[in-house]
């Protein structure tokens, strides 16, 4: 199973592909780190936003998004543009997506029995929780 895990983080949708095959998980090259957005409110952007979104999933034959869920209220609450870009990706046909809460990741990790380095994954900083949220959902399967 190919999945996307999706960290959205201001203008940005930070994205890290996964695969899980046979018990064996790797991390397909991937030609974008993140997509942006510069203006939210104008709906030519979120559209190709969207577009640009879709076509990656369909280029690497993403079978699941799992996009991080932020909160809605609070200090840590999510501005208002990465609720646009969630309902963007989660209006993607063809494709799963599903929404992973901070604490159901983090219950995921800790019954992992695959113990690993993040630094190993030869991705780059700001990807991680992008990864962490894919890693995962795989591993609450």
């Amino acid at each position: 199973m190919r999945i996307c895990g999706v960290e959205l983080k201001a203008n940005d949708a930070i994205v890290c592909l996964m695969e899980l095959s046979d018990g064996l998980y790797s991390l397909p090259d991937c030609r974008v780190r993140k997509l942006s957005i510069s203006d939210s409110s104008n709906r030519e952007q979120l559209a190709k936003f969207q577009f640009d979104f879709i076509k990656l999933m369909h280029d690497y034959k993403v079978e699941h998004i799992v996009i991080r869920e932020r909160m809605t209220k609070g200090k840590f609450a999510g501005g208002a543009t990465s609720f646009k870009l969630e309902a963007a990706i989660q209006l993607v046909e063809d494709v799963d997506v599903t929404l992973l809460s901070a604490s159901a990741a983090k219950e995921a990790l800790k019954d992992s029995t695959v113990k690993l380095n993040f630094k190993d994954t030869g991705l780059k900083q700001f990807q991680e929780l992008a990864f962490m949220t894919a890693f995962s959902f795989l591993e609450s399967r």
